[in-house]
């Protein structure tokens, strides 16, 4: 399921990134936060945005915003497409419904392998608490 979020819906905010850089990082904003309110959003359904409270829980700040900062390229223009990327790439990825576990039985040889080293474990122990008879 892809479900890409129109930037109309998107609130951006540009800062000035951290570590080295010279004196051109003390003046341009490059870094790039992203803020993408779930429950204002016009594109998802009530379901999805049920969805993603729920599994995007840790994520989420103020209630219902999930908010993302970027600052690995030099540029606010790639800083800006990476957010954007990882913004859809998080809603797709919490949007998929997890796959049911199925109940399976240990198979008999690794049931009969258990219990025959539980019995050679046992034999051991018994045999230390003998008392030798020279």
């Amino acid at each position: 399921m892809k479900i890409m979020i129109p930037w109309t819906e998107l609130e951006w905010t540009a800062t000035r990134s951290s570590g080295p850089g010279g004196q051109h990082v003390n003046k341009t904003n490059s870094a790039v936060q992203l803020r993408f309110s779930i429950s204002n959003s016009l594109v998802l359904t009530e379901v999805e945005k049920q969805k993603l409270f729920v599994r995007l829980a840790h994520r989420l700040v103020q209630g219902d915003e999930i908010l993302i900062r970027n600052e690995d390229q030099r540029d606010q223009k790639s800083n800006k497409e990476k957010a954007y990327q990882l913004l859809n790439q998080m809603i797709a990825k919490a949007l998929i419904d997890p796959k049911k576990r199925l109940a399976t039985k240990p198979k008999k040889s690794s049931i009969r392998k258990r219990l025959e080293g539980k019995k050679i474990r046992g034999e051991i122990k018994k045999h230390r608490s003998e008392k030798v008879k020279w």
